[in-house]
Formats: C-alpha cells, sequence, structure tokens
C-alpha cells in the first residue's frame, strides 16, 4: 500500500495552545520534510488559561530542550507544590492536595491502609504531616526534589505558575526559530474537498492556504472542528453546573505561596495564582445562582492588592467535542473541550491532546483505526477528569447556599460511585484506565473531606503497632528535619530564577 506523507501542517489559533503545538511539531518532525504554519490574529486575542499547571508541564518543556532557569525568568513564573482548598468541606476547613505520595509503602502494604489503623488508635498525626511537599507548603517554602536520595521522601513533583500569554511568546520564539511559519491574518472562511476533509481555509489578507492536518486552537468556538466539520459537543452540565468565570489580574503585597489556592464561595469557587510580578485571580460560578455583576464585585473585594487589568466574564459550557479528531483536523485546548481549572488541567490536556497526535502521526490516508483509538484515550481522560474535578463537590458537607444544596443532588456517574463507594468500606483505590490523577490525589481529596473508611488491608495486622507508630514518627520527623533546611519560596526565587520585573 502506498502512503503519502503529511507535507503541509497547519495551526489555526496562536495562544497557549498553539504555540504548544508549533513547538512540538516542529521538535518532533523535524526529520520530516514538513511544513508547519500557524494562523492568528492579534485582534482577536486568547483567554490566556493556564497559569497554574501540573507537574508534566515540566517532561512537556524538557522534551524540547527548554532551560529551566530561563523559562521560569521569561514567563515571571513561581513554584506549585500543590494546591490548597479553603471552606470546601465546610467553611472555617482546609486541606491540601500535594503532587506527592505519602509516607513509603512498609512491608508491601500501601502507608494510607498502615496510617489510617495508627491514627485511628491515636498512634499517628494528621496525614499531610507524612508528605514534604504538604509540609513545605505549609512553610511556604520550595526545595527541589532529589531523585537521588536514598530516601523516596525526598523525591516528589511539582509544577509551575506562570504568564500564560508570556509562555505563548517563549514558544513562538522557540517555534520561529524551528521553521515554524507565522500568519498575522483572520480565517474568513474554510474550503472542505469533496470528501469532507478540510482542504484549506481563506485568509483575510493573504488569500487561500491549503494544508493537509488541520489543528484546531481556536478556543470555544471551535472554527475548523465545530464550524466547518460539525463535530459536535457533549454537554457536561449535568455533572459540572458552573458555566462563568470572572478573572483579574492584581498587584502582589505578600511574598508568593509556593501553591495555587482555591477557596470555596456561595455560588462557586476562587482561584488565586501568584506570578512573581503580579498575581491572577477568578472566581468560578453558576449563573443560576449568582449575577456576573455579583461575582464580579464579589471578586474585586477578595482581592489583596489593587487590580491592574478590567475583570473578565468568560461564558463556558462544560464537556467535550464528541470528536477531538475529526478527519483531517485535530482539536486542542478550548476547541477540544473545557473543564473548569479546579485541578488545573488545561494545559495538561493540550500536552496530552498532542501527545496522541504524535503517537498516531497520519499520513494522507488518515487511519480510521488509528483515530478511531485516539479519540477513546482522549474521553477516557476527560471522563476521568471530569469525575475527579465532581468527587471535589460531591463530597462537601455544605449547605449554607442555594448553589451548594443543588450539587448535593447532582447524579454520580456509576464509575465514579463505584470509587466511592469502594473507598468508603475499605480504603481501596480503583484504577482505571486514561487516570491522569494517581492515588496520592485521590487519597488527599477524600482525607481532605474526612472520608475515613470502615475497614482496612488486613495484612496490616501482621505487623507490631507500635513497631509502625515508631516508623510513622520516624518518617515525620524525617520530614520535618528536611523542611526546616529549605528555603523560603521567595527566597529560592530571588537566590536561583528571579525574573527582570
Amino acid at each position: 500500500m502506498n502512503f503519502t506523507p503529511i507535507k503541509n501542517i497547519i495551526i489555526v489559533g496562536g495562544g497557549t495552545s498553539g504555540w504548544m503545538a508549533a513547538a512540538s511539531l516542529s521538535k518532533f518532525l523535524s526529520h520530516k520534510n514538513i511544513e508547519i504554519h500557524l494562523v492568528e490574529s492579534n485582534e482577536i486575542g486568547t483567554i490566556g488559561v493556564g497559569e497554574a499547571t501540573l507537574p508534566g508541564i515540566l517532561d512537556f518543556n524538557n522534551s524540547l530542550g527548554i532551560d529551566q532557569i530561563d523559562f521560569i525568568k521569561k514567563t515571571k513564573a513561581t513554584f506549585k507544590l500543590g494546591i490548597e482548598f479553603n471552606d470546601w468541606k465546610n467553611i472555617g476547613t482546609r486541606f491540601f492536595h500535594p503532587f506527592s505520595n505519602y509516607g513509603q509503602p512498609l512491608g508491601g502494604v500501601d502507608f494510607y491502609q498502615i496510617w489510617q489503623v495508627l491514627f485511628k488508635q491515636g498512634k499517628a498525626s494528621a496525614l499531610e504531616n507524612y508528605c514534604l511537599p504538604s509540609i513545605l507548603a505549609r512553610q511556604n517554602k520550595f526545595s527541589q526534589p532529589n531523585p537521588n536520595t536514598t530516601s523516596p521522601l525526598a523525591n516528589y513533583h511539582y509544577a509551575f505558575h506562570f504568564d500564560a500569554s508570556l509562555y505563548a511568546n517563549y514558544l513562538r520564539d522557540y517555534s520561529e526559530a524551528r521553521g515554524v511559519i507565522r500568519h498575522e491574518d483572520k480565517v474568513t472562511g474554510v474550503n472542505l474537498a469533496d470528501n469532507g476533509f478540510i482542504a484549506g481555509i481563506k485568509l483575510e489578507h493573504a488569500g487561500d492556504l491549503a494544508g493537509d492536518l488541520f489543528i484546531d486552537c481556536t478556543g470555544f468556538k471551535g472554527l475548523l472542528i465545530e464550524g466547518a466539520l460539525k463535530t459536535g459537543y457533549e454537554d457536561w452540565s449535568e455533572w459540572l453546573p458552573v458555566n462563568s468565570a470572572v478573572a483579574v489580574q492584581s498587584e502582589s503585597t505578600t511574598e508568593p505561596t509556593s501553591y495555587t489556592k482555591t477557596t470555596a464561595l456561595e455560588a462557586g469557587w476562587k482561584w488565586k495564582i501568584p506570578l512573581q510580578h503580579r498575581i491572577g485571580n477568578g472566581y468560578v460560578y453558576c449563573d443560576k445562582f449568582i449575577s456576573d455583576a455579583d461575582a464580579t464585585q464579589k471578586l474585586l473585594l477578595s482581592l489583596d492588592g489593587k487590580p491592574l487589568t478590567t475583570p473578565k466574564v468568560i461564558k463556558f459550557i462544560t464537556g467535550r467535542r464528541k470528536k477531538f479528531w475529526n478527519k483531517n483536523c485535530v482539536a486542542l485546548g478550548l476547541s477540544s473541550g473545557f473543564l473548569e481549572p479546579l485541578e488545573s488541567t488545561s494545559i495538561s490536556l493540550i500536552q496530552t491532546g498532542i501527545s496522541k497526535l504524535l503517537m498516531f502521526f497520519p499520513d494522507n490516508s488518515f487511519n480510521e483505526n488509528d483515530m478511531d483509538e485516539a479519540n477513546r484515550l482522549a474521553q477516557v481522560e476527560m471522563e476521568r477528569i471530569r469525575d475527579f474535578i465532581l468527587l471535589h463537590y460531591k463530597l462537601s458537607q455544605r449547605n449554607d447556599s442555594p448553589f451548594w444544596n443543588y450539587v448535593q443532588e447532582i447524579p454520580i456517574p456509576e464509575a465514579l460511585q463505584q470509587k466511592i463507594n469502594m473507598f468508603k468500606h475499605r480504603g481501596h483505590l480503583i484504577k482505571n484506565e486514561g487516570e491522569s490523577f494517581g492515588d496520592a490525589s485521590w487519597i488527599s481529596i477524600y482525607n481532605g473531606f474526612n472520608i475515613i473508611p470502615e475497614t482496612f488491608d488486613l495484612r496490616v495486622e501482621q505487623f507490631n503497632i507500635s513497631a509502625l507508630g515508631q516508623q510513622l514518627e520516624k518518617i515525620e520527623t524525617t520530614i520535618k528535619d528536611a523542611a526546616s533546611y529549605a528555603l523560603h519560596h521567595q527566597a529560592f526565587i530571588d537566590k536561583y530564577c528571579k525574573a527582570d520585573l
């Protein structure tokens, strides 16, 4: 069988998703004779989502050969050890979701199973005391993990907060240096071939631009994937009813935290993301329970510093495109769907979408089996993240507003209900295909909402409880001592990677 290779890739839309795609494709397809074009218009602008990330961003940058210090300085980034959740279980409560495991397995038994037995007997302290990043975050410190140490307690993951616009500009420079051709222009139409594939796009100034493979990074409107190909959209509002966000940047008044802050509010939740030069703030809400004006006012009143931008209201419908890859078009970022940014998955989903494209990179035959599998993997991934986010709402005990009363009645997908039931009974974690969040993440949320299993792994009974208590005490002391040597977050930045502000 003869295969005609892809010769021309057209990326429509810039921003974070467009330039991540351009950078990755220009890197990994550099050995092929492929032209990569990116079309964007400064007049249209971008939403700029994704200022908080997951640890996978390190892998993405490393895969491109990007110098971490240079990246941090150019994007005015800070470090992120995890996410702090305030007022989620009830008003006045707090818990932390770190990018790390708790303790270490003992005698082949998961640490959490051992901890819960000892905790119930009053022989162990709070779970987060057995996680170094949690202690560092509590003290607003940062220390890079040490994968070469003999102690697994010192090897953990971290992510970044950064200016999404600066990151896009950074990747634009990277991409253009590797031959990506940028067009400052507007798309005025799409040309379809007889077989329904996209043949090219019409530009306001440059005329027609033909291509073999098209990547839609045009945001919620999905100019190609929906506007031209009519792919369809699955509305997930029945599970995730928030449909609005208002965002504003503000002055920094204190040292940046080494974590993202989220706080549950009367009709949703707000974020606080610290960068080196400013703070990113937002209120994610359901407009059935609060008006845009009231949400904006509430957010402005909660700012620690003077607002630097005019508040921007963003409307969305949580859900996903029925296919993220349809014919010769792949949708990335907001074009492929949207899940509220509670666990900072926006950029991660761009990254994994690019990975699927590279894994099943096509020729001009566009094999249906490849595309079906890529779509299946993308659908499973989105469903798993949806369920993880929904878990935060369903475990809450808040009943102080109509919104929180409403979310208590939201139906739970069968797969999530099974996970909850299994954990409540035995503390067992069901591991399904396509999970973006590992065991420690699920444990963090269950524990943060004070879900205590009814029973435990009976293998714990083979151990001497007194000896186990001593081992947990040693782990706690080791972590406490390690944290005492770490620098404060701002001091670490000042010493190693301070941006020119």
